[in-house]
């Protein structure tokens, strides 16, 4: 089956939990329905971030930016982008990034392309954070909080 649509046509839902993030996402290739990759449009309000900083250990990451500018940062840094610049994200610490809007009225508007591996999981630097993707788990936890292998057993 090839798939076929107008950007205007995808369901748009909207994230908003937490002050300094939220986005509007339209999911092309939602998780399922290709075998090894996702593919969404992200809108970014002006000054806010759809994701903390973060990075995967399975799935790359490539967004093109395709209008609007932000704030990229990365382990290198923070960094401006702009209307079609093309970002890539690999699957280890070096590839770490949060996008910001810069903006103070626009929307930044980025085609997100990723590949899909059950299972993934993210680390959150900033706040210590490690997440367990894939296969029904989705679960989030702090790196402190460990358990000696067979404890319970």
């Amino acid at each position: 089956m090839i798939k076929h649509s107008k950007i205007d046509d995808l369901e748009k839902n909207h994230k908003s939990e937490h002050e300094d993030y939220e986005y509007f996402k339209r999911d092309f290739l939602p998780r399922g329905l290709a075998k090894g990759c996702v593919v969404s449009i992200y809108e970014i309000p002006p000054k806010k971030s759809a994701y903390p900083y973060h990075y995967h250990h399975k799935n790359e990451e490539v967004f093109y930016v395709i209008s609007g500018k932000g704030i990229l940062r990365t382990p290198e840094g923070e960094r401006e982008v702009v209307s079609g610049d093309l970002l890539f994200f690999p699957a280890d610490a070096s590839g770490a990034h949060k996008l910001t809007n810069s903006s103070d009225d626009e929307m930044l508007v980025y085609l997100d392309f990723d590949t899909a591996h059950d299972i993934d999981v993210t680390m959150y630097p900033d706040s210590d954070k490690i997440a367990v993707w894939g296969k029904g788990i989705n679960k989030l936890f702090r790196t402190g909080n460990h358990v000696n292998y067979y404890d319970g057993e």
